[in-house]
Parts: C-alpha cells; sequence; structure tokens
C-alpha cells in the first residue's frame, strides 16, 4: 500500500512538472507567429483552436463526453472567460510588455485568491500572508516600473494585460478541482476550449495564409502547451493536494525566462530581476501558507 501511494505521488509530481514545462514554452513560440504579423488574438486563436480538437478527439475516444445540458453550457461558459479572455490577454501581454515579465504577472495568481477569500469568504490573512501580499505588491511596482522584459518605457496596457492573466489563472484552480468529481479532465476541458474557441472567433481576425513556421508554431501553442499541458495538469491534480501542484508549479516562470533569454533575448533590468523575485518568493509563500 505504501508503494503504491508513492507511486501515485510521484506519477502526480511528474505531471506538474511536465505541464510546468509545456506551459513555459507559450512566451517564447508565441512571440514567433507575432513578429511575423499575426495578430495577438489570432495567435490566440489558433492556440486555442487546435487545444479544442485534441481534447474533443480524446473526450469522443473514451465516449463519456455526454453530460446535462446545464453542466455543459456552464463549463463552455467559464471556457469564454478562463480560456478565451485568459489566452487573449496573455499574447497581448506578451506583445506589449514581454513574454518574461507576462508569466510573472501571471503567477500572481494566489495574491488574487487571498484577496477574494478575505472579500467573499471573510477568511482573514494571518501576519505572514499580509506580509507576503504586500511584498507581491512591491515586487509587481517594481517589476511594472522597470520596463517589462522588452526595452522601451513600460506598456501600462501590456501591464493591466499581465495582471489580468492572474486573475483569470486563480480562477482556474477551484473550478477545475470541483468539476472533477464529476468529469474527465480531457472532457472538462473539452468544454472549456469549446467556449474559448467559439468567443475568441468572434472577436480574433482569422485568416489562412500564414508561413509554414506559424502554422508549427500555432500546433506547438494548442497541442504541446493546451493539450498536453493541461492534461497533465489535471492528472497532477488527481495524485497530489491542489497547493503543492501549485507550488511545484513555480517552476514555469523560470523555464520560461531560460527560453525567452535563449532565443528572443528578453532580459529584465537589475530592477525588474529583483521585482520578479520579490513576487515569486512571495507568491510561493502565500501558496505554501493556503490548506
Amino acid at each position: 500500500m505504501i508503494a503504491a501511494v508513492s507511486s501515485r505521488t510521484l506519477q502526480g509530481y511528474g505531471c506538474i512538472v511536465a505541464a510546468a514545462t509545456c506551459w513555459s514554452l507559450i512566451g517564447a513560440v508565441g512571440r514567433l507567429p507575432m513578429s511575423a504579423g499575426v495578430s495577438p488574438l489570432e495567435t490566440a486563436f489558433w492556440r486555442t483552436a487546435f487545444g479544442c480538437l485534441c481534447f474533443m478527439l480524446h473526450a469522443l475516444r473514451d465516449g463519456g463526453w455526454r453530460m446535462p445540458w446545464r453542466d455543459a453550457l456552464c463549463l463552455t461558459g467559464f471556457g469564454v472567460w478562463g480560456v478565451g479572455a485568459f489566452f487573449g490577454l496573455t499574447q497581448y501581454a506578451v506583445a506589449l510588455s514581454g513574454g518574461a515579465m507576462t508569466v510573472v504577472l501571471l503567477y500572481t495568481a494566489p495574491v488574487w485568491v487571498a484577496l477574494f477569500s478575505f472579500m467573499f469568504f471573510h477568511e482573514k490573512p494571518d501576519r505572514r500572508t499580509l506580509l507576503a501580499m504586500g511584498v507581491a505588491l512591491l515586487g509587481t511596482t517594481l517589476l511594472c516600473s522597470s520596463g517589462g522584459s522588452l526595452a522601451g518605457e513600460p506598456s501600462p496596457l501590456g501591464i493591466i494585460c499581465g495582471l489580468a492573466t492572474g486573475l483569470c489563472y486563480a480562477t482556474h484552480y477551484p473550478f477545475c478541482r470541483w468539476w472533477q468529481r464529476r468529469y474527465s479532465t480531457v472532457v472538462i476541458y473539452a468544454y472549456m476550449f469549446l467556449g474559448g474557441t467559439l468567443a475568441l472567433a468572434v472577436f480574433a481576425p482569422i485568416g489562412l495564409e500564414h508561413r509554414a513556421t506559424d502554422w508549427g508554431a500555432f500546433l506547438v501553442l494548442g497541442v504541446v502547451c493546451c493539450y498536453a499541458g493541461y492534461y497533465c495538469y489535471g492528472q497532477s491534480l488527481l495524485r497530489i493536494p491542489l497547493v503543492r501542484a501549485a507550488a511545484v508549479g513555480y517552476l514555469e516562470p523560470l523555464l520560461s525566462t531560460l527560453w525567452l533569454a535563449l532565443f528572443w533575448h528578453e532580459a529584465f533590468t537589475p530592477l525588474g530581476w529583483g521585482g520578479s523575485a520579490l513576487v515569486i518568493g512571495a507568491v510561493l509563500t502565500i501558496t505554501l501558507r493556503r490548506r
């Protein structure tokens, strides 16, 4: 029994490491089509569409995609926000402020969770959590004032989009964990990605005349960064506690910064590096403190 539990736990950690690795490619790969003139929204659309196709085919193969229309509507509706808005804001933040800055702002999600827990559920944070939230706020301020990981002046819109991605991401943890009581990870994301694809199809300028390298980037974003990443993430939540999965997921900003530095020469100023370290350290503290 002990060996079985240990093996299951090890699989869970392996899944979340794989998910973080897949997600870490989003900034570096997403910049490729945008550097050729593809709009951030269209990049987000193709990323979502290919991911949706993979999840739909997987769900059809398993035969477990049927559900009451209310549940389908709820999952699809959340996908408009949790996938469509999330992915669209992410690509805009990457274009305006750089991929490295975007992924750090994305990981302010636990701060949003702590704030909403206090506002809506009256969960008073302890002193350590309050201190960590203050440090995260200071780090975010330093990071945003540094100009991000792209050369030039700070982009207010890019900063807003980056912070909004953290808000979107914060809603994924409780939503997906609750629905996993009733449906498989693949079915949940099939409907969520369907909602995101439909939402982006309304707003994104979609074209088919793209370079082969752009289509390759879209496929990597959809199949690897979305399908493989979210599937591994969902499998990790079935094997290890939510807080541990979130904590190990902080491997993503480190890897993402590495890929962007190697392939796109993105780099923070010393002020930006200091702010990034404060943000990551503070939100990791908040994550580990929450039960």
